[in-house]
């Protein structure tokens, strides 16, 4: 079945030309430039996935995203600027799936959607019953369902984007191996995108980060220097 993708932008080049990519990709499209309008044909009409902009006038995407979730769990990525941190840890918070700053690679934002959904139909197969659902990992303190895309440290939940999520599933499936930042890429990136060393480092960054805020002594993912990284088991 065809996916259907929502953009709601207030920027009319960013909707032509991602519509335009998306559509290439043989995804449909719907195209909105302020979050009121929006939010009435979300909710009447769910697409596959949405993605919003942050910085809107009238609604701005979080206020978007808090008014959707009342009726609706369908996925949300959004577009943010390089120096919206805030607003980012707080769109994670309040349910998005996944951020891409702006300027942002088309295929990049096409890979992001190609992997939330194949999450989004793990997990509705899991939750059908279906045995070809990925099993958990449970490493010491760590848990993590790979089809409901859900982490828990020390039985708390911390909110990982889809690339987080990525990095952290590849580190812990296997305990104590060293894994470079090439193979990190493979594991996060897919379609044969490059992205620099440093964008893997920003990303375990986060990911202390996030885990820091639910346990302070966290220090599970190691960084070898010259090598790469590797998940301690406790």
């Amino acid at each position: 079945m065809t996916a259907t993708i929502a953009l709601v932008d207030d920027d009319r080049n960013i909707l032509t030309s991602v519509s335009i990519a998306l559509q290439a990709e043989g995804f449909l499209t719907r195209v909105y430039s302020d979050g009121e309008t929006a939010l009435k044909a979300l909710t009447e009409n769910a697409p596959d996935l949405a993605i919003f902009d942050i910085k809107m006038p009238r609604m701005d995407g979080l206020e978007l995203l808090r008014r959707l979730r009342e009726r609706s769990q369908i996925p949300v990525i959004f577009l943010t600027s390089k120096d919206d941190e805030l607003d980012e840890a707080l769109g994670l918070a309040m349910g998005a799936d996944d951020y891409i700053a702006k300027p942002f690679s088309q295929r990049l934002l096409i890979a992001r959607i190609r992997a939330i959904l194949r999450r989004t139909e793990l997990t509705q197969t899991s939750e059908a019953g279906v045995s070809e659902a990925q099993p958990a990992i449970d490493r010491g303190r760590l848990t993590m369902d790979p089809a409901r895309h859900r982490v828990t440290w020390n039985g708390q939940p911390v909110t990982l984007t889809v690339t987080e999520f990525l990095i952290l599933e590849t580190l812990a499936q296997r305990p104590g191996i060293v894994k470079t930042r090439n193979q990190l890429m493979d594991a996060a990136y897919q379609d044969d995108i490059y992205v620099d060393d440093r964008t893997i480092d920003s990303h375990i960054k986060r990911v202390r980060r996030k885990f820091r805020g639910v346990d302070p002594d966290f220090d599970s993912i190691e960084t070898l220097y010259g090598a790469g990284y590797r998940f301690s088991e406790e």
